[in-house]
């Protein structure tokens, strides 16, 4: 059966895809996502949250959206993310700072 499944990891990128009768949330993150956490993301079927154990439909859009970004560190309250791997915004110049 066909389904739409939305990748909003990295670059990110949509496809229509075939899979079998019968495969659960689970299943196709295990396959298309081998290598991290279903805990790590949010996971939809038709832009409604879903279960591990949710069998698939034909035509079901299933999205994948991380809720942690690589590298990204919450601030100390003060509503900011700092992110360590680049440098800081000079805002009075509006050019990088070194």
């Amino acid at each position: 059966m066909k389904i739409l499944f939305i990748n909003n990891d990295g670059g990110g990128f949509a496809d229509q895809i075939d899979v079998a009768d019968g495969t659960t949330v689970r299943q196709l993150f295990d396959q298309r996502v081998p290598h991290s956490k279903p805990e790590h993301y949010l996971i939809r079927v038709n832009r409604q949250p879903a279960a591990a154990d949710q069998p698939l439909q034909p035509g079901d859009r299933v999205s994948v959206t991380p809720t942690k970004i690589e590298g990204a560190v919450l601030g100390t309250g003060t509503g900011t993310v700092h992110r360590p791997a680049l440098e800081s915004i000079d805002r009075g110049q509006g050019r990088l700072a070194s």
